[in-house]
């Protein structure tokens, strides 16, 4: 059977190439109503399939967006990139995901990849964006979206939580339930100092101890931000002779590693150690006990993030129209930091 052209639609619909090619692109110029659905109607009776190749040669766009995530195994990460391919899905796009793996190397390699290959844009969230990756971007002249974190080597637009208000929320409510001080589990040596969210967990958790009154030195302990790591970090903190009576995590990563450990020593949570998380995962919730942790709203973020990288106002005259969109945090409040069940599972 001969493949249908864009030729055989035009004839059936009895217009000229040029319109069909707007109906399916969607401009650039306006088509009238009845002429579309003329179009529409025969594409649907021929069976016809736009050459999305060609197009994108066309155009030097794809229908793609590129996003990088540090780790999509992490729960926080897969559901971001989830509910970035559902909103780019509602605006008629496809997600192509590269893991960084916290290596620049690996960011570079997939920036490179996805810029040649012409994405509509890219989503970005980058551990610690190096040079060579600002460069990347800067060569390319591409439409960025920062997501999550905002690396100071770029001033592309970001869609970011209040970090830092957030872990005042949680701190302070620890310190509410009357702990003498609570402990923070922040990031590594290579955590960056400024623009990542668990620098800026940290902060907020410095400013609430502050706030109270509470010195925070010999309070605050290295962890990696997965569970695993953390959870061998938890044993060590948890068996000592200082164990401290409650721990704000900088993710929920880091808090489920803890209630391991913490189960794993005999130490009951909340009764003998209260603890707090950030991020509010799903598996938060089925947590035993169920994890207090702080929540934003993710699915509103990644609409934001592909609103914005498909804007082709995202550029003004080389300067940004709007650099930050920040979203609030909330305080999820559940068993593990010594309050009664304020929510069910998957709510």
């Amino acid at each position: 059977m001969a493949k249908v052209t864009r030729d055989d639609v035009a004839r059936l619909a009895g217009t000229s190439t040029a319109v069909v090619s707007y109906v399916i692109n969607n401009g650039p110029r306006p088509v009238a109503p009845a002429t579309r659905e003329r179009v529409l109607a025969a594409i649907k009776e021929l069976g016809y399939r736009p050459d999305r190749v060609a197009q994108a040669m066309a155009s030097r766009r794809t229908d793609l967006i590129g996003m990088i995530v540090p780790d999509a195994r992490q729960p926080f990460f897969g559901e971001m990139a989830h509910a970035v391919e559902q909103a780019a899905a509602e605006r008629g796009k496809m997600v192509l995901v590269g893991n960084s793996d916290y290596v620049a190397e690996r960011e570079v390699h997939y920036l490179r990849a996805f810029l040649g290959m012409r994405v509509s844009g890219l989503i970005l969230v980058s551990h610690a964006l190096n040079n060579q990756a600002a460069a990347e971007i800067e060569a390319w002249d591409a439409r960025v979206v920062l997501l999550h974190e905002r690396p100071e080597l770029i001033d592309d637009v970001a869609v970011v939580t209040d970090d830092i208000g957030g872990a005042q929320l949680a701190t302070r409510h620890l310190l509410e339930h009357g702990y003498a001080y609570v402990a923070c589990l922040g990031g590594t040596a290579e955590t960056p100092s400024v623009g990542d969210p668990v620098s800026d967990h940290v902060e907020g958790w410095r400013r609430a101890m502050q706030e109270a009154g509470i010195p925070t030195e010999g309070k605050l302990f290295e962890a990696p931000y997965n569970r695993y790591d953390a959870y061998q970090v938890a044993l060590e903190l948890l068996a000592g002779p200082d164990r401290p009576p409650a721990i704000f995590c900088s993710t929920d990563d880091q808090a489920i590693g803890v209630l391991r450990a913490a189960r794993e020593l005999r130490i009951d949570v909340p009764g003998e150690l209260a603890v707090a998380g950030f991020d509010d995962v799903k598996e938060a919730a089925l947590t035993d006990p169920p994890l207090t942790t702080i929540a934003s709203d993710r699915s509103a973020m990644a609409r934001a993030a592909v609103d914005l990288v498909l804007d082709d106002g995202l550029r003004v005259a080389g300067s940004r129209r709007e650099r930050l969109k920040l979203f609030p945090s909330r305080l999820v409040v559940r068993r593990s930091c010594g309050c009664a069940p304020q929510e069910t599972p998957g709510s």
